[in-house]
């Protein structure tokens, strides 16, 4: 029996007291972020901002296993909240779509969320109406000519059912009531449970051919916003529920072969928010990090040389250290040069040595301090 079959569907019950401790230490982790971010200069709150949105929308689609390209989205982020930063490109229609459901979910967040601005999430999210050389049906539930819909792994003929969501014609049904809970605003639900019983309630009910698990992720996040008070998001979920993939669907499918007693799906999702809370500290040190080198850079500015080769230091998927032979092929400029730029640095404490000699030789940047 699947959950949406259980005789008490979709009246949900958790286990308050068990829960209480993680969601009291997450409501005070989330209050300390945000009192730090609001500590922060406006130019440093967007740059976090911009980060943690980049995230969202590219570790979201990687969970379903669509690698869309960051700098694509961080472009697109940046146009349409009229960021000005250097390296914008161009982007492309898939981009363009997750990227819009994604702000119009946060940065809109205080509006009802109805089955028209559903059907809209979900048309931009196909714009070809088409998942993958499939034709589906976009822009409305998902239809009984679709057939049953189900989540299956495995090869022809020892396929295996994980879960089949309620059919085609319970639909209009399963949605009114979804949505008239969420736009109860009387509702005394803490907003941080709430986000985790709208993402096990929508995936369940799978009311689209394609793109559920993303549009439930944009949900969970405009709720999480809602208790956040503010459209600037600092931590992503989807980059967390990323990193457990696993666990994520190894939950959500022992979940809906249970009953209506969601406490365990409650305590995994509350772990997995803690988690990508965790993570923004990191972002949030990171962030401050390269503000303070900047200002310190700044007080005797240095050329456009070095300058380039330490923001290419300070991305996030830089990895290793600069030496010579690598300074002078970012930097397009010789060997000579680039030891030259070296040593300057090393000698204004912008670049540390490291250990061993001649051709072993490299640098790095100076550690964060602690906070």
């Amino acid at each position: 029996m699947w959950i949406h079959e259980h005789q008490n569907w979709p009246n949900f019950i958790w286990d308050t007291k068990a829960l209480a401790s993680k969601l009291a230490s997450i409501r005070h982790r989330q209050g300390r972020l945000l009192g730090r971010m609001e500590g922060l200069g406006f130019e440093l709150k967007r740059e976090a901002s911009l980060k943690t949105l980049t995230n969202d929308v590219v570790k979201s689609s990687a969970i379903e296993g669509e690698n869309l390209n960051p700098e694509e989205v961080r472009s697109s982020i940046a146009r349409k909240l009229g960021i000005d930063v250097a390296g914008l490109i161009p982007t492309s229609r898939d981009v363009e779509g997750i990227v819009e459901i994604m702000l119009d979910a946060t940065q809109q967040f205080a509006k009802p969320l109805t089955k028209d601005r559903l059907f809209g999430w979900h048309a931009a999210l196909f714009p070809t109406g088409r998942s993958g050389m499939h034709k589906i049906s976009v822009g409305g539930w998902r239809t009984i000519d679709a057939g049953a819909m189900q989540v299956v792994s495995g090869p022809i003929g020892k396929e295996k059912v994980h879960f089949e969501a309620p059919s085609a014609e319970r639909l209009e049904k399963e949605m009114g009531s979804f949505l008239e809970w969420l736009a109860d605003y009387d509702d005394e639900t803490d907003p941080v449970i709430k986000a985790g019983i709208a993402h096990l309630w929508f995936v369940t009910i799978h009311p689209f051919e394609d793109g559920n698990g993303r549009i439930a992720r944009a949900i969970s996040d405009m709720i999480l916003t809602r208790a956040d008070k503010t459209p600037d998001r600092f931590y992503s979920l989807s980059s967390q529920i990323e990193t457990e993939r696993k666990a994520y669907y190894n939950h959500l499918e022992a979940q809906q072969r249970a009953t209506p007693d969601i406490t365990n799906w409650l305590s995994w999702f509350l772990d997995c928010l803690d988690g990508a809370i965790s993570n923004a500290e990191t972002t949030l040190s990171h962030v401050l990090f390269k503000a303070h080198l900047w200002d310190t850079i700044n007080q005797k500015p240095v050329t456009d040389r070095q300058r380039h080769v330490i923001n290419y230091m300070l991305e996030d998927d830089f990895e290793g250290f600069m030496n010579t032979s690598k300074y002078a092929k970012l930097a397009k400029c010789s060997n000579d040069t680039a030891l030259r730029d070296i040593q300057e640095l090393k000698e204004r404490g912008l670049f540390i040595q490291n250990p061993g000699r001649g051709r072993s030789t490299s640098y790095r940047l100076p550690e964060p301090k602690k906070s």
